[in-house]
């Protein structure tokens, strides 16, 4: 069985809070917000390097994927694939290897639940751990409480 974890982007970036810092960075130092960086954990603690970002600008980026700059650019309720579609994120998961996993951890709220299957399709088990979370604050709670078990 192939699992693999999808976490989300963040807001925050590397060239928000490091103002000197110019160029491109490796995805997983590029995101530097609080529930990106314990969805990363999780991510790491219990996938091992079968994660991968979901960004509303890049799509699917592997930890080591380059995001060349800084960019404001989110998933929204009304038109969650605006800035990338669905086409281009299924394309991008074939040519990943993606879509060769029959399971699938999703964190993120409903936007990205909503998403990764319409990518993915029926195929894979899908795992949902911070469903039921009312918020972001509850969300940064039970991932924290995952890691110190």
């Amino acid at each position: 069985m192939k699992r693999l974890c999808i976490i989300p982007c963040g807001s925050r970036k590397i060239w928000d809070t490091q103002p000197d810092f110019a160029g491109p960075a490796e995805a997983r130092a590029a995101y530097t917000g609080t529930f990106h960086k314990l969805c990363q954990a999780y991510a790491q603690k219990f996938f091992g390097d079968d994660w991968v970002i979901l960004s509303a600008k890049h799509g699917f980026l592997r930890p080591t994927d380059i995001v060349p700059e800084n960019y404001d650019v989110r998933f929204t309720s009304n038109n969650p694939l605006r800035d990338v579609s669905l086409e281009a994120l299924i394309e991008q998961a074939q040519a990943k290897g993606l879509t060769a996993c029959d399971d699938i951890t999703i964190l993120g709220g409903k936007k990205y639940t909503v998403i990764v299957p319409a990518v993915f399709g029926n195929a894979p088990a899908y795992h949902t751990p911070l469903q039921g979370c009312t918020g972001i604050g509850f969300m940064q709670q039970r991932l924290r409480q995952e890691l110190e078990k």
